[in-house]
């Protein structure tokens, strides 16, 4: 069997997108990885160097192509299983792609709030980020 690599890059400070990426079930034959942006991984500023903005969203990269924010959301919508009330609701609204589009800017806002109130920096701005 020919498993897909999945890596998922996602804002660990978030506890939205935290439990997202936990809730959130992929087929069996998807090889995933879970990188938290605020890692000091090294791909994390290769992201950061090639200009993709890891503030504005999630970033999914699957067997090289890399999808972010609302295109990654539909991206994980379609190769998710359906085992769930989570999974299927997701799949649902993120499966369709104008909708993704539409909610993303919101799911967007809410993470900022959230980062806001609990005074953590985002992303970009954190203490110790290399600036590209």
């Amino acid at each position: 069997m020919n498993h897909q690599k999945l890596l998922i890059v996602y804002d660990g400070a978030c506890p939205f997108c935290t439990a997202y990426v936990s809730l959130v079930r992929l087929r069996e034959s998807m090889q995933v990885e879970l990188l938290s942006a605020r890692s000091t991984d090294e791909r994390i500023n290769e992201f950061l160097a090639l200009s993709y903005r890891l503030d504005d969203g999630v970033l999914v990269q699957i067997d090289g192509l890399i999808y972010v924010g609302a295109d990654a959301m539909y991206q994980l919508a379609i190769i998710s299983n359906h085992h769930g009330i989570f999974n299927r609701m997701q799949s649902f609204v993120f499966s369709r792609k104008w909708l993704a589009h539409l909610l993303y800017p919101l799911l967007r806002l809410g993470r900022r709030l959230v980062l806001l109130i609990r005074r953590v920096p985002l992303i970009e701005n954190a203490q110790g980020r290399d600036k590209i």
